[in-house]
């Protein structure tokens, strides 16, 4: 019975990922960063944007102030992710501390 061969398809062994876990958790950080610049960039722009329609006559300098605010935080939020060691989901920015 062991010698006959089954009708069950073969599974290829899986190969290794080619990337290590530290380029993953690298370009997880970059990702989040870049992505956390745009969003928040464009928050303050458009903050600033509606502040100087509404409140000072239409000039440019609240928007590009709007604009330094929303990146500064995006900056700081990616510098704060690479200064620290790897995170996990799920702790909500928590660090584990095991005694």
């Amino acid at each position: 019975m062991a010698d006959t061969p089954s009708n069950e398809p073969r599974l290829a062994p899986v190969a290794p990922s080619s990337r290590p876990l530290s380029e993953a958790l690298l370009n997880d950080k970059w990702d989040r960063a870049i992505s956390s610049a745009v969003i928040r960039g464009s928050l303050g722009l458009s903050f600033g944007v509606v502040f100087s329609v509404l409140l000072f006559k239409r000039r440019r300098w609240p928007a590009l102030v709007g604009l330094g605010f929303g990146l500064g935080r995006a900056y700081e939020e990616a510098d704060v992710a690479f200064k620290n060691g790897p995170t996990r989901s799920g702790t909500n920015g928590m660090r584990l501390v095991r005694s």
